[in-house]
Parts: structure tokens; C-alpha cells; sequence
């Protein structure tokens, strides 16, 4: 533990190096999401090679253009530009307060934005508050939280909450109702934009089961992550890569719920189902692909097992943190089609060299 602890801290310094985005086209740097799983699943000994490659590619954290403070933070938010300032904000936050406390302010400031970056402020912040959770809290992991807390409030944008679940769909049934939007094409502004007065769009969303209690809050997005990450096994085809995120931001949502009170995990739960049913309304296809063109799954002894060495040895960083997901959800519910989608997932999106 102490070695693999090691390893992570020492990618985590390199990453932090760099910015959370990449290339003309604003591509997001997954880096210390990926080697966080390599490192949970027992492959530290491969981060080091990883990390050399994809280091290669991104691009140095921006710099600073003025200070951010209690405030005046609001005006800040959204603001790509200040990906630097939001960076030292929070490094000053939490050098001054315990995390926990950063983490709960600012989630439920942050909350209303949880499509940062196509989900990935709340995908970053998830796996380091995994790894905090474990009982990694050191400097590195506490610099890793503050640039992935930066990156979310730099790109803070949200879909419209239409209301919070109250009807009697569980998950598999509320995504199999959700509408697609018409045009299926252009940038996620375009496709986002078409779901006000989509029809069904909002009686599907609040439709999904009421959740209470904090048990029936975490079972529902349980299911979600499930229900998201068989329907990639059927659907992932539509947008390989964009449609990952709909099993993997939910599933970071569920794994920061114990570092956050309870009153935040109601509205967490809204905001992150409202969230993946658009992404899944915008971009997966209204018919599912053909049963024989999908992956039967495998058929080692231990089928969590292969699917992660598989992952590993094709190497692109979302491959990692689905099958990431979808071994959990395996492991959650023996569903074997979450297995399947991670092979499914490797076959849609190219390896890396």
C-alpha cells in the first residue's frame, strides 16, 4: 500500500504540472483519473510507462491572471480563462481548512455546474476523494482535489433541473423511456439545447423513483451506474467515448456520497441523473446494436480480472475507467452484459500505442 501510495503521489505531481485540458479542441486531461484506478486495481507497477506517454500530449497548467476570493468567486465561475486562479484558489482552501469542509462547500456551490468539462470536474473530484477516502491524505492527494475541484468551477455548466425524481421508473426503465433529441449531431450545446420542450424529456426525468432515505438515494444510483453501463453494451456505439461518462460520472457521485453530509445527497442525486439522462438523450441512438454484433463475456474464472488486464494493455484512459465501473457493477450485481460493455467499450475506441 505504502508503495503503491508512492506511485500515485508521484503521477499525481507530474499531472499537476499540467492542465486540465489539452490541444486546440479543449480535450480533458484524464491522467489522474486513470492512474488512480491503475493504482486501486493493482497495476502501480504500470503507471510509470503509462503516465510517460500521456504526459507527452498536455499541455502546462495555465498560469494565473488575478485572485479569486470568498467574495467574489461567483463571477469567476464558468470561466475557462481562469483555470489558473481557480487552481491557487483552492490550493489556499484547503491549506486552511480540512477537506471535508472544502469538499461539502463547494460541492453544493459546484453542484448546479456538474456538467463541467462533459462531467469530468465531477469524475476528477470523485476519484481523488476515493483515494482520500482510503486514507491517502497527503499533499499530493490534497493538490490533486484542489485541481480537480479547479477544473469543475472553471467549466461549470449545467443542464436545466426539471424537478427531483417522484415517480416509479427505476433506472433501467427511466433511461429505455428517455426521448432522443432530433438531431443527433453538433457539439453538446447544440444537442443539450433541443432538450427544452423535448417531448417526454421532462416527465421522463422526474419520473424516476423517489429516493427518501440516504440508502434509497445510494441504491438508486447503484442502479443508475448499472443501468448506464448495460446500456453502453447496447447503445455505446452512438458516441463511444461521450457515452462513457454516463456510467462514470454517476459512479463518482456515489463513491464521494460518505465524504459528504446527507442533506447534499438528494441534490446530488437530481442534479447527476439529470445530467446523464441529457447526455444519453443527446447522444445515444434510438436503436440498439444487434445482438450479434456485441461481445459475449469472458469466459476466464475471473472475469473482473481479464476485463481490467484488458483495459490496462489497451491503454486509452476512458477503456480504464469504465471497465473501472462496469467491474464494480459486476461485482455488485453479477450481471455478466457489465463485463461485456467493457469489452464492448474496448473494441469501439482505439487503443493506444
Amino acid at each position: 500500500m505504502t508503495v503503491a501510495g508512492g506511485v500515485l503521489n508521484v503521477a499525481y505531481e507530474r499531472f499537476h504540472r499540467t492542465g486540465p485540458e489539452w490541444g486546440e479542441d479543449q480535450l480533458t486531461n484524464h491522467g489522474p483519473m486513470a492512474v488512480e484506478v491503475l493504482v486501486r486495481r493493482g497495476h502501480a507497477d504500470r503507471v510509470d510507462r503509462w503516465v510517460d506517454r500521456y504526459v507527452a500530449r498536455l499541455d502546462d497548467l495555465p498560469g494565473r491572471t488575478g485572485e479569486i476570493g470568498e467574495a467574489d468567486w461567483a463571477e469567476a465561475l464558468g470561466d475557462g480563462r481562469r483555470i489558473g486562479d481557480w487552481t491557487a484558489f483552492f490550493t489556499r482552501q484547503l491549506a486552511e481548512r480540512p477537506w471535508r469542509q472544502v469538499l461539502a462547500t463547494w460541492w453544493e456551490r459546484l453542484l448546479p455546474g456538474v456538467l463541467a468539462g462533459t462531467t469530468h470536474g465531477v469524475i476528477r473530484v470523485g476519484h481523488v476523494v476515493r483515494a482520500l477516502l482510503a486514507g491517502a491524505e497527503n499533499p499530493a492527494t490534497l493538490d490533486e482535489l484542489a485541481h480537480g475541484l479547479a477544473f469543475w468551477a472553471a467549466r461549470s455548466r449545467g443542464v436545466p433541473i426539471v424537478g427531483d425524481p417522484g415517480g416509479r421508473l427505476d433506472p433501467h426503465a427511466a433511461m429505455d423511456a428517455l426521448p432522443r433529441v432530433p438531431e443527433q449531431q453538433g457539439n453538446v450545446a447544440n444537442r443539450l439545447g433541443q432538450l427544452p420542450g423535448l417531448p417526454g424529456w421532462d416527465t421522463t426525468v422526474t419520473g424516476l423513483r423517489a429516493a427518501a432515505t440516504p440508502q434509497e438515494i445510494r441504491t438508486r444510483l447503484e442502479d443508475l451506474v448499472a443501468a448506464a453501463t448495460l446500456r453502453y453494451l447496447t447503445h455505446g456505439h452512438g458516441s463511444p467515448v461521450l457515452l462513457v461518462h454516463t456510467a462514470t460520472a454517476p459512479n463518482a457521485v456515489l463513491h464521494t456520497l460518505p465524504a459528504l453530509p446527507y442533506e447534499l445527497w438528494a441534490p446530488s442525486l437530481t442534479a447527476i441523473w439529470t445530467t446523464t439522462a441529457a447526455i444519453f438523450s443527446a447522444y445515444a441512438p434510438p436503436l440498439a446494436a444487434p445482438a450479434e454484433a456485441l461481445p459475449t463475456p469472458p469466459a476466464a474464472s475471473d472475469g473482473v480480472a481479464d476485463v481490467l488486464e484488458r483495459a490496462v494493455a489497451h491503454a486509452d484512459e476512458h477503456v480504464i475507467k469504465f471497465t473501472d465501473t462496469a467491474a464494480e457493477v459486476y461485482t455488485r450485481t453479477g450481471h455478466p452484459g457489465a463485463l461485456a460493455a467493457s469489452l464492448r467499450a474496448g473494441a469501439l475506441i482505439e487503443a493506444r500505442p
